[in-house]
């Protein structure tokens, strides 16, 4: 069973930076094989896609916010990590990190990842 659990959310003013955590925990197969990403969730929307980490580490982001998150990974450490800069109000939301084993192809949706954290709280104050 896999153990997903997110940090480093909080409260930042528009145009500030804030580095999420997702440590990873389990039995059966390594962190390294998992496919990571990560996806929010602001009141009454529905969970959208953020980024996405392979695991050979090819990364794949929504539109909305290319150029100013980047995803990474650990394997050493069963780490992955959503470096998030520039950041504005409308990125205000919970943040989750999810984990498969399956191949993803196109844009990932909620219903490719098996494997859920239960969020952090970001908030981005105009």
């Amino acid at each position: 069973q896999v153990q997903l659990v997110e940090s480093g959310g909080g409260l930042v003013q528009a145009g500030g930076s804030l580095r999420l955590s997702c440590t990873y925990s389990g039995r059966g197969r390594a962190f390294s094989n998992y496919n990571m990403a990560w996806f929010r969730q602001a009141p009454g929307k529905e969970r959208e896609f953020v980024a996405a980490i392979s695991w050979i580490g090819l990364s794949t982001y929504a539109d909305s916010v290319k150029g100013r998150f980047t995803i990474s990974r650990d394997n050493a450490n069963n780490m992955a990590y959503l470096q998030m800069n520039s950041l504005k109000p409308e990125d205000t939301a919970v943040y989750y990190c999810a984990a498969t084993l399956r191949a993803l192809e196109g844009v990932p949706g909620p219903n490719d990842f098996g494997s859920w954290g239960p969020g952090t709280q970001v908030t981005v104050s105009s």
